[in-house]
């Protein structure tokens, strides 16, 4: 029904009747969800109890015009998969492409069609429980978000994203070709340095080598020239 008031679409999901028994017979009380949206995206839901059905009814619209959330459509239908669960009750909501029509039923069928979505595949997983099947349904909306949310929680933008792969793939060209003209500059002066450090050694043994032999032959003909005074002396 249409609420002239507020302008939005209310929908009574369920009622339900309890009965206490007492001395004099039995008192009933009704519970009812009410669910309200204005079909573009924006839908609530309520429960009320009362001693009769209207009250209970109104208690319920009430409650749901003043909890509205807005949930954010692709084309007539949810952004992508979503899982929504209370209690025992999980509710499943699936995209489908234009033409595939609200394939849900219950309480599912009542939120969507008051959310304005159009096109859209939906499965209830545990208790049928009319209450819970609205509650996970509105979990399930809850957790939808468009692209543009995602990207902001994660901190990333469109063009930087862009800017980010073009400035990736400029350097990936630049250290290929350095690195093949650096090693054959490099390798030249270090043979350089290493022939000049293999000759001074080679200078340094040859004249340590000869110096000794000098030395020895020095040594070897002192004693011959004291020998033979001594034999001189001794001939006599």
């Amino acid at each position: 029904m249409m609420n002239r008031e507020s302008e939005f679409a209310e929908t009574v999901v369920h009622i339900n009747r309890v009965a206490k028994v007492v001395k004099g017979g039995k008192n009933f009380s009704f519970s009812a969800v009410v669910v309200a949206g204005d079909g573009s995206g924006k839908v609530g839901y309520g429960t009320g109890k009362a001693r009769e059905v209207p009250p209970a009814i109104q208690k319920a619209s009430e409650q749901a015009r003043k909890e509205m959330v807005k949930i954010p459509l692709v084309s007539g239908t949810v952004p992508h998969l979503v899982w929504g669960r209370w209690g025992a009750t999980r509710v499943l909501l699936r995209p489908a492409s234009p033409g595939t029509g609200v394939i849900a039923g219950g309480g599912v069928r009542a939120v969507m069609e008051s959310a304005g979505v159009a096109d859209v595949l939906t499965k209830i997983v545990g208790s049928r429980n009319p209450f819970n099947v609205v509650r996970a349904t509105f979990d399930a909306l809850h957790n939808l978000m468009t692209t543009d949310q995602v990207r902001r929680l994660r901190g990333v933008e469109v063009a930087g994203v862009e800017q980010e792969t073009a400035s990736v793939a400029e350097p990936v060209a630049e250290p290929v070709a350095e690195p093949v003209a650096e090693p054959d500059a490099v390798p030249e002066e270090p043979a350089a340095e290493v022939a000049e450090t293999e000759k001074e050694p080679v200078a340094e043994v040859a004249e340590t080598v000869e110096e000794p032999a000098a030395e020895v032959e020095e040594t070897a003909e002192e004693p011959a020239a004291d020998e033979a005074p001594a034999k001189e002396a001794e001939t006599p």
